[in-house]
Formats: C-alpha cells, structure tokens, sequence
C-alpha cells in the first residue's frame, strides 16, 4: 500500500540553548539525568545535531550511556521505533541499543530470574507486567515521576490502569489498537447496495441479505501458532462489553463472576449465531471448522475479492492488506466499530496495548521512558512510520498528532483513542492471570470452535483461573 510522505522535519540547532518546558508535564524528578556530563561516544553527537533539541534540553547531556531496549517487534515494524530513537540521541548523546525477538514472551521471564534483564522491556500485556513485578521483588522499576505526569497528562485512565499494579505505575502505554473493528470492502459494499450497520440487529440483517444475494458474509481465521484461538477472545470480549456493559465486563476480567456466568454463557452464544452458523462462513475459506486452521493474517483477506464481506479484527489488520490496497473510507477495505447491542446502552471500545518496563532507575533509563512517553516521542515514530510507508500503528497519547500517521485507518483509530466521550476497557484476556488469558482461554475457543459446547467450554476455563478447585 503506498503510503505518502507526512510530517515535518525535525530541525534546528543545539540542545544547549533551550529551556526546560513545563508544559510538557515533565518532573524536574530527572534532574539527576540533567547534570551528568559523562564522556564518551553515545548514539549522537549532541553539538553537531541538527535537531530541534529544544524539547530534549530537560534530559540533560547523556554522553556515552547506553539504554538496551528488549522487544517482540521485529523486522519489519522494529525500523521506525529505531528510527524514532534518533532524536532523542541526536540531541542528548545517549546510545539506544534495540533487540527484537520472537521468543520475547518466553524469555524475558528467564532473563529477568537469571539476572540479566535488558534497560526497558516493550511488555504486551498487562498480566504478564503484573507477573514480573509480583513474582520478582524489586527487578521491575517503578515509573519515575517524568512518566507518572506524561501518563496523567496524555493517557486515559483505562491505559493508566492497565499499566499499574497495585495503584503504583510500572509501565506507560506504548503503541496502542484498537479491537473493536469490523473491516469490509467499501468499494464492495456501494457495489452492492449494502449500507454500514448501526446496529447488531442491522448487522444480522445485512448478513442474512448476503446470504439471500447468493454470498458469505463473514469470514475469520484464529491460527496463530501456539496462541491460536486469541481472536476468538477478542469476539467474546466485544460481545461481553456490548451486552453486558463495562461494570460486568471488569467483574467477569477479575473474576469477581465466574468465568462461565450464565451473562458470558449468552454472549458466548450470541457470537457462535454469526461464527458458527454455516450460511454466515467462512467466505471464500471453507466452512466453519476452516476458523481454527485458517491463519488470523489469512482470515480477512477474502473482503477484498468479495467472497465474504465482513470481518472483526483489529486496526492493526491494515498490515496484513497487499500492498498496494486502498485502505479508505471508499477503497477496497475499511472499517466500522464493530455495533452496539442494547440500543441507547453505552458503547464501549475494546482497546490493547504494550507497556514499557525498565529493570533500571539510572538517569539515561529514567530519561528514554519519558521520552517514549511523551507526545515527541508519539509523533516521531508517526513519521518515521509514515516515511517508510509502513500503517497499522497508532498510540492513545493524546499528543500524538493524526496527521502525522500516513492512513485513514491509522487516523480514524486514532481520534477514536482520543475522544473523551469514549469509553474504552482493556483487552480481557491480556489482563487475566497467564493460566487463563494466555492458555485456557484460547484452548477453549479453539475448541468451542470446532464443536465443543458453549458450557463444556466456559467451564474448562473456569476450572482452570488460579484458586479455583
């Protein structure tokens, strides 16, 4: 997908004349970064940097420090975060270090124990951030204050939460998604007639429209190797928040009701009436058995040949597009928040995130968090994302300016992070303990998939929640 140039070039000299900004919300609680001096090669050369250092000036010169950052995002995606590190290196002589890894999730935990955990770890989910701060005493670092105020200032409470344990901030948003999209093909729709539903009973209707016209309307995919069955969590979750509301939604996330309460017995129900119902899939991919071997990057794409038409996934789905689709409001593929149940209830956005966790309190450490946490940061990696022609990513701080993110999608996510109206709940299954959000859960809808019961189900994932007999 091409993908225009945006966003302004970052210039001007010397870091060495600018103020520090309290508008920017930053604590002085780093003003033991701002008087070190230390000598040495960093990652730039602060005197010749051509960057606009003005809003760098409150880290203080970095000279010669290293940062190690370690990460699930690899190549492609990993080249606008190192890109957007420049900056910050440019202008206060600070080396970043990146390590991206597929087996991060296996052995982050085992560097942690061993003694040896990178500077900053990109966590993607809340139970597993809650996890090493509880199981390791002292290893994660709490936020600095720098952090504490950018997360007051740029992120809502639900992000805020998320990346706390105990009431105490370990680890502030990084890139966010949000979940609660149905993609289709524009272009096929106006074809056909068809109009975007505003509601789930408008969406029932469009599908069995479909299906009188001869077509499919929905297709899916859950493959995704040993996490298989995580979309499946994300359909129930959106169903669980629009038909119940959030209150019972963070009861159920809590289990402060059983995992298998007859409230998610009927949600569960009310997404096997679209997924398991054979007139409705899977477009273009089998039938319904084909959603547990079809990959989640494969599950979408028959939108854009017409033989499905809808598809519930996430902004970041925009990735798995050839490139070269129109992605826009009146190309080949788009998307519409996935409808409201309960008309006149309170429409709620299922939203994930990862979260930057530092093993160190030194002062480049504590400087790098709150550049990754301020809207410099936000908008430097936009651009760099945009330049390079890559979508997909977007960030709920509220510094972050649209414009700067090169696609409709990108832009639409977005607005929705940063309207105050919304209201948004985390993603469930990231925030359960790893024996369920990470295990038994998607086991579970891998099996309720391919033809387990909806109560044999819940109640294996029931049983399994830590404590439960």
């Amino acid at each position: 997908m091409p993908a225009p140039k945006s966003g302004s070039i970052l210039r001007r000299p010397s870091r060495g004349t600018a103020l520090i900004s309290a508008a920017l919300g930053l604590s002085l609680v780093l003003a033991g970064c701002g008087g070190s001096n230390v000598a040495g090669g960093g990652g730039g050369n602060p005197a010749a940097s051509s960057q606009d250092c003005a809003p760098f000036a409150q880290y203080g010169d970095l000279s010669g420090t290293r940062v190690t950052i370690y990460t699930s995002i690899v190549s492609p995606e990993d080249q606008p975060h190192i890109d957007s590190y420049r900056p910050f290196e440019e202008c206060t002589g600070a080396q970043i270090v990146y390590e991206g890894s597929k087996e991060f999730e296996a052995q982050l935990p085992v560097r942690v124990q061993g003694g040896s955990p990178p500077d900053i770890a990109y966590v993607p989910q809340p139970g597993l951030l809650n996890t090493l701060v509880t199981q390791n005493p002292g290893a994660v670092k709490p936020a600095p204050q720098a952090v504490v105020a950018n997360v007051d200032q740029y992120y809502s409470e639900t992000f805020k939460a998320a990346g706390s344990v105990d009431g105490t901030l370990y680890g502030a948003p990084l890139g966010s998604n949000v979940k609660s999209y149905v993609w289709y093909s524009p272009q096929e729709f106006t074809e056909k007639g068809y109009a975007v539903p505003q509601t789930w009973d408008e969406m029932v209707t469009l599908s069995n429209r479909i299906v009188a016209d001869g077509g499919k309307p929905w297709c899916a995919g859950i493959g995704s190797g040993d996490a298989t069955g995580w979309p499946l969590t994300d359909w129930l979750e959106d169903v669980m928040l629009r038909e119940n509301g959030p209150e019972v939604y963070d009861q159920w996330v809590s289990h402060a009701i059983p995992f298998n309460d007859p409230r998610v017995v009927r949600a569960l129900d009310r997404v096997g009436s679209i997924l398991k119902n054979p007139d409705f899939v899977n477009g273009g991919l089998g039938d319904v058995a084909s959603i547990a071997t079809t990959t989640f990057q494969d599950g979408g794409l028959p939108i854009l040949d017409g033989t499905c038409y809808m598809h519930r996934q996430a902004n970041f789905y925009a990735a798995n597009f050839p490139e070269g689709t129109d992605i826009s409001e009146n190309g080949q593929a788009f998307a519409f928040e996935l409808p409201s149940i309960n008309q006149g209830g309170q429409q709620t956005i299922l939203v994930g995130s990862e979260f930057v966790a530092a093993f160190s309190d030194r002062p480049e450490v504590q400087a790098f968090q709150a550049y990754l946490s301020s809207p410099e940061w936000a908008n430097a990696k936009a651009r760099a994302g945009s330049d390079l022609g890559q979508s997909g990513w977007i960030s709920a701080n509220t510094g972050l300016d649209p414009n700067n993110l090169s696609n409709p999608i990108d832009r639409l996510s977005a607005e929705i992070l940063q309207d105050q109206n919304n209201t948004f709940r985390f993603d469930g299954s990231d925030l359960m303990p790893a024996a369920v959000g990470s295990a038994s859960f998607w086991r579970g809808m891998t099996d309720w998939i391919t033809g387990q019961s909806t109560t044999d189900s819940l109640n294996y994932i029931e049983q399994s929640w830590p404590g439960s007999s």
